[in-house]
Order: C-alpha cells, then sequence, then structure tokens
C-alpha cells in the first residue's frame, strides 16, 4: 500500500453518516506531497466526514508546526499552524473543482484529501515570515549589517547641500 493511500476516503462505501478520520503528519508526508511551501513538520489532522442529501461535508481540524525558512535569515523556523476548514464534496460524472464544491467522479466515489490536507496547512503561512527581533542567524545578521560609512557620490553630495541650504 501507498504511503499516500491512507488519505483516500471512499465516500460511496460509507456506511454510516458521520465519520471521523485522524492522521498524524510529519516530514515523510511533507516530502511525498513535494509542496513548495512546507517540507517539513509535525501536523495533527481532524477528519468528519457527514453525509448530507446533497453530498458530504468535510470538517478539518489542523493543529501543530511546521518549519519555513525566515524570510530575514533564511534559517529554518517553527510556525504553529492551528485552523479549521470545511470542504464539500458532491459525486457527479467527472471531477471538478470550482473552489466551494468538489465534484468527484460517481464511478470511484473516493477522494484523496493529501494535496487539500497541504493546502489548507499551507495556506496559514503569513506572507511575511521572520524569527522574532533576537532570533535570527546571528553570522547571517552580521554579514546583512553594512561595514562602515560608505563613500558618497559627489553629485550626491552637492545635491544634498543645496537642500541644507534651503532648510
Amino acid at each position: 500500500m501507498d504511503t499516500m493511500d491512507r488519505y483516500k476516503v471512499d465516500l460511496k462505501g460509507m456506511t454510516e453518516d458521520t465519520v471521523s478520520y485522524r492522521w498524524l503528519l510529519e516530514d515523510n508526508f511533507f516530502s511525498a506531497v513535494q509542496g513548495p511551501e512546507i517540507r517539513q513538520g509535525t501536523l495533527d489532522v481532524s477528519l468528519r466526514v457527514k453525509r448530507t442529501h446533497e453530498g458530504y461535508d468535510l470538517e478539518f481540524q489542523i493543529d501543530g508546526t511546521v518549519k519555513v525558512e525566515c524570510d530575514r535569515c533564511l534559517a529554518l523556523m517553527d510556525l504553529p499552524i492551528h485552523t479549521r476548514q470545511d470542504l464539500t464534496v458532491r459525486l457527479g460524472e467527472v471531477y471538478d473543482d470550482d473552489g466551494e464544491v468538489i465534484v468527484i467522479a460517481e464511478s470511484s466515489g473516493v477522494i484523496d484529501l493529501a494535496w487539500h490536507i497541504y493546502e489548507i496547512a499551507a495556506l496559514q503561512i503569513p506572507i511575511r515570515h521572520v524569527h522574532p527581533d533576537g532570533e535570527c542567524d546571528a553570522e547571517v545578521m552580521a554579514r546583512l549589517r553594512p561595514e562602515g560609512p560608505k563613500e558618497v557620490d559627489p553629485r550626491w553630495a552637492a545635491l544634498a547641500k543645496l537642500k541644507n541650504n534651503n532648510n
């Protein structure tokens, strides 16, 4: 059995109206998904699948920590993830994902949730992620600091004099 098969849910084969799943995602999951934002971490994923008269309501609860690169020093940093997301799935002729409702082929009735779980977690990462002040890699930060006064282009110095004379 492929390690990613455990994230496939047989909706059509559900024998109860509500079914719960739980997964612990670790580095091997992120390696297998090969997503660009998250490559390491530990996430606890709870899923509740409820059959409705229109389809299936999936409720994800994801908690844990992922490792992402700091935008300032490029060292890995821990980023907490805590989110709850809903997803609606219906059975139909062919696969379709309009962003609000996913239609999967009724002939299979199985949905692979690995990428959906990854996306839910990845969307929790802020656009800018940096270590708190003072926690960046000291060696990298030392290289980013300017090394003494820079020589100023004489043309800019002349303009600065004019500006200072007007004040």
